[in-house]
């Protein structure tokens, strides 16, 4: 299950065939209920201590490779580019994850 951050606009329909994998996409002018399909995905906010270092850490290294501008700023307005992020999340994904914590757990 790859992870994805996504810093540009999506276009319609986005997600459609998404069954593995989690995409954070940087959502700042809350469009993309829209244009997601959610047939297969629900969205979520970033609110999880380890998804929040996980998508910082994916954006700094983006920084690091490219000097984004764009990652840049975000990284300098942490707090409030936070809240702008939806996490894009495969319900059948969701539930093998959650088997495997359930498993991890009982071991």
């Amino acid at each position: 299950g790859g992870r994805t951050v996504v810093l540009g606009p999506v276009g319609r329909n986005f997600a459609a065939g998404m069954s593995g994998g989690i995409a954070y996409i940087w959502d700042q002018h809350k469009k993309l209920g829209r244009l997601c399909n959610k047939e297969m995905v629900d969205l979520e906010t970033v609110s999880a201590d380890e998804d929040i270092a996980e998508l910082k850490s994916m954006i700094e290294k983006h920084l690091q490779y490219t000097q984004s501008s764009v990652a840049q700023r975000l990284l300098h307005d942490w707090n409030n580019a936070l809240h702008q992020f939806v996490k894009v999340m495969p319900r059948d994904f969701k539930r093998v994850l959650e088997e495997q914590k359930k498993k991890a757990k009982a071991a």
